[in-house]
């Protein structure tokens, strides 16, 4: 038999340190995130933001956050699913929600800031590269960083697309224009009236007719809530540069009030739970167990 070299052996074990939860659970890249929150020592504690983009399966979440000793500080949030409420119903994790969810945030934080007339970004986008300027006497503009977490950043990805709404809203975020899906390496700068379209959802209404002339079934299948809702092809740009005139006119998060759930609507919730009972509730319920089985002893 060869030899085999042990090689976790007691001395790898007595020096193994364990790697940080959020590492071990596939969650944080801590190699950027040190350079994403570490703040220079001159900055007399003054918070690094971070422009922070996810994606799940039916949803966009854009936020604006700092770190602290206790934790992440979340100063502003904007979610695709608000997106309705300014007239997007549909496609609310596309390339052109993601703009708008990015353009909504920095509205609303730039109003919660009180900066939302001094810093009024790109009012009618065109696809050209923009970058805030600092106006003159008068507070600088509000800056923070893109921070991706563990997605890959591709040439044409979404996370761009938020990152463009969000710098003409009116935040100051250092950025290229190498990955958005406009970018020609060749001539090295993006094509300002592609980019244009996928602002407001030209690459969906090209998709659309094309179905319509290819495969008309698909069409009904794949756009059905859009047929549903009367939305012709040519109707997608004007919804969505409606939506932007309306992110900016109020960008404000109106909270709804829920009604508490009847009892037949919780009994078609298969995972609603039941609010755990403090310690005199459970003492009352177990008195009312006890008292049950003596009747029942007794009888």
């Amino acid at each position: 038999m060869p030899f085999v070299k042990l090689v976790k052996n007691k001395a790898y074990f007595k020096r193994f340190q364990t790697k940080y939860r959020r590492r071990r659970e596939c969650k944080t890249d801590y190699y950027a995130r040190k350079r994403l929150v570490t703040q220079a020592k001159n900055k007399y504690n003054s918070p690094k933001y971070r422009f922070v983009v996810r994606f799940s399966n039916k949803n966009i979440t854009c936020q604006i956050i700092y770190a602290k000793i206790q934790g992440d500080v979340v100063l502003a949030a904007a979610y695709s699913h608000e997106l309705p409420n300014y007239g997007i119903k549909f496609g609310l994790t596309n390339w052109s929600a993601a703009y708008a969810t990015g353009l909504l945030l920095a509205r609303r934080v730039l109003q919660k800031l009180g900066l939302d007339e001094k810093y009024e970004g790109c009012v009618e986008p065109d696809g050209e590269y923009f970058e805030v300027e600092p106006v003159e006497d008068g507070p600088r503009p509000f800056r923070a960083f893109l921070d991706v977490g563990l997605r890959r950043t591709t040439t044409g990805s979404r996370i761009f697309g938020a990152l463009k709404g969000a710098v003409d809203g009116g935040l100051a975020i250092p950025y290229s224009e190498k990955r958005f899906p406009a970018y020609s390496a060749s001539e090295k700068k993006a094509d300002a009236e592609l980019l244009a379209s996928y602002i407001y959802g030209g690459h969906v209404t090209e998709y659309m007719e094309y179905l319509i002339e290819e495969d008309e079934e698909a069409y009904k299948r794949q756009f059905a809530r859009y047929i549903e809702d009367g939305i012709e092809p040519g109707d997608v740009e004007d919804i969505f540069k409606e939506a932007h005139a309306k992110i900016r006119e109020n960008p404000v998060f109106t909270k709804k009030e829920r009604a508490p759930l009847s009892a037949a609507e919780k009994a078609k919730l298969k995972a609603y739970r039941d609010q755990p009972k403090n310690y005199k509730q459970r003492k009352n319920r177990v008195a009312q167990k006890k008292a049950a089985f003596e009747r029942k002893l007794n009888a």
